[in-house]
């Protein structure tokens, strides 16, 4: 029998393809470290994130795929990830090892946007992603109660702050180093320059991901950190009614005016189900998040219910993701969380030039939905001439809040 080849075997996983970037993971150049010995075949998968939410879709695939070589009587496949590593001129030192800042944010408070930072948070790193947690709302800090945080971050001799560390998560948040009962009197400069403080003098280290939890609101905290943290994008959470809906919207407008994509809209509360009858209860009314989707051309991340063990475990330290991870609401977490690194992925492959020989394309654009003079990355704006007549269309560019959703070789389809 003919001795099998690595060629053989980079050619069959060429039917392998990555959902999110739509070519093959041998033209991605995720296949590495490949080993034959007789009929015994061993490779890694390195893909862009840890949290891929098709990562054992993919090995399933590569290992039926070599599978399929004659001689072959055994595949093991290593599925490993290595972030593309992202450039902005507003990396400092200490930012320089962080790969994705994500702000999370909402248009006003009380839609549960800490808990929803907390339990992403929780859902990445049980991916194996390193994530950390910077706490951003000054007057209403969160973080310390929802992971159960007693003490402060140390501050060493160079006066930089270490974050603590809980469970593998990096946070730091205001309530540590205030009275919890007693409220923070600032006004707006002392605000931004703890913001400052915050993103400019805490050793992060080597992290995937880093989650900001933003203020509720459009003013100078939001200001400040989109103008001085190199976001890689922004989540935006709301309830499913029209009061908070109306303020989610002012929200995501602001973060695109200041070329800050928008990764997603998380609907929170969005309904509850009956212990007895097991029936869905819209309380809050229905579809609030997917009409922003819709009508401002972002993706719609998902829902999470009312459920009331999401509180009790919120004031316990102990975020639903960890306190029960087969709840309702700590699946819908997990599967934002992986789809939230799908949008995080497109973007820094796209931007790292992985992509560079693809143009991104366009099937239909809603005329209604992008601002004349929006650009996209990567790529011109889109004119009249790309985008279909029909307002309901869903963008599948990315750049500012829209998404990549196919990919053209230049000169073909």
């Amino acid at each position: 029998m003919a001795e099998i080849t690595e060629q053989q075997i980079l050619e069959a996983l060429k039917v392998v393809q990555d959902p999110d970037l739509h070519r093959d993971i041998v033209a991605l150049d995720f296949v590495k470290n490949v080993r034959i010995s007789g009929g015994s075949v061993k490779f890694d998968v390195q893909l862009t994130t840890p949290a891929c939410p098709v990562k054992e879709d993919l090995k399933a695939q590569a290992i039926m795929a070599v599978n399929n070589i004659p001689g072959v009587t055994s595949v093991d496949v290593t599925m490993t990830a290595q972030m593309p590593k992202t450039q902005s001129e507003k990396k400092t030192d200490l930012l320089k090892d962080v790969r994705h800042v994500v702000a999370v944010a909402s248009g006003k408070g009380g839609v549960g946007k800490s808990t929803a930072t907390a339990n992403l948070a929780v859902a990445l790193a049980q991916t194996g992603a390193k994530v950390g947690i910077l706490d951003a709302d000054i007057y209403g800090p969160s973080m310390s109660m929802m992971f159960k945080v007693r003490e402060a971050p140390a501050l060493d001799d160079k006066q930089k702050l270490h974050p603590v560390i809980v469970n593998g998560i990096k946070i730091v948040s205001m309530a540590m180093f205030a009275d919890d009962e007693k409220p923070t009197i600032w006004r707006g400069p002392m605000v931004s320059q703890m913001i400052q403080n915050f993103v400019h003098n805490v050793v992060w280290g080597e992290l995937d991901y880093l989650l900001i939890d933003m203020p509720p609101g459009t003013g100078d905290v939001q200001l400040t950190l989109t103008q001085s943290a190199p976001l890689s994008g922004s989540v935006i959470v709301t309830t499913p009614q029209d009061v908070s809906v109306l303020d989610a919207k002012k929200g995501l407008k602001m973060f695109q005016k200041v070329s800050v994509p928008v990764l997603g809209i998380i609907e929170n509360m969005s309904y509850f189900i009956c212990d007895n009858c097991e029936k869905k209860h819209y309380i809050f009314r229905q579809g609030g998040g997917q009409r922003i989707s819709q009508s401002l051309g972002v993706p719609f991340l998902g829902e999470i219910p009312l459920e009331p063990e999401v509180a009790v475990g919120g004031d316990a330290g102990l975020p639903i993701v960890e306190k029960n991870p087969a709840s309702v609401s700590a699946k819908a977490y997990r599967t934002i969380a992986g789809m939230l690194a799908s949008e995080l992925s497109i973007l820094s492959v796209a931007q790292s030039g992985m992509l560079g020989d693809f143009d991104y394309t366009w099937d239909t654009v809603p005329r209604d939905s992008i601002p004349r003079d929006r650009t996209v990355s990567g790529g011109a704006a889109p004119n009249a001439s790309s985008a279909s007549a029909s307002s309901s269309a869903t963008p599948v560019a990315t750049g500012s809040g829209l998404k990549i959703s196919r990919f053209a070789p230049k000169g073909g389809k």
